[in-house]
């Protein structure tokens, strides 16, 4: 069994951002969203720049944001001519998260980086699981599911 969580944390970021917490968190919500074992997740924790820049380069939006899903896994309709890796292992993708965006948000919502991290690294997992919130009702349904992840994460 492999549960990979690969985290990678910007040396001007390493204060903010607690590994084995964040690892955990993934892992529980890739469990409840019936994600089994064996699987590769990446989250990295970095600047603004890096992710305005990534924006741009594989969205097309010049413009700041708080995190990003990088998705492997097939969308939903596709599932049935989605080759699966030979070696069995789940690669649902990589999520990249601006640290100075989430305190920035955070103070603005008057709660923890901590707290707002956490709640960035269940929404950026939740898009790499074919989440979205394009419409009033895929946005209602993601929500719904992040605030259930951020409950359980912080009980």
């Amino acid at each position: 069994m492999q549960e990979e969580v690969a985290i990678s944390v910007d040396e001007e970021f390493r204060e903010m951002v607690d590994e084995r917490r964040i690892r955990k968190l993934v892992q529980s919500v890739l469990k409840a969203e019936g994600v089994t074992p064996p699987y590769q997740v990446g989250v990295v924790f970095t600047d603004s720049d890096t992710v305005r820049e990534l924006n741009r380069d594989y969205r097309g939006l010049d413009e700041a944001t708080d995190v990003l899903a990088f998705h492997m896994l097939p969308a939903k309709e596709d599932d049935q001519v989605f080759a699966h890796p030979p070696d069995g292992i789940t690669r649902p993708g990589e999520v990249v998260i601006s640290c100075p965006t989430a305190e920035e948000q955070a103070r603005e919502q008057g709660h923890s980086a901590e707290r707002e991290l956490t709640l960035l690294v269940i929404h950026g997992v939740l898009h790499l699981l074919g989440y979205d919130h394009e419409d009033p009702e895929e946005e209602a349904g993601m929500r719904a599911r992040e605030k259930q992840h951020l409950e359980r994460s912080l009980s």
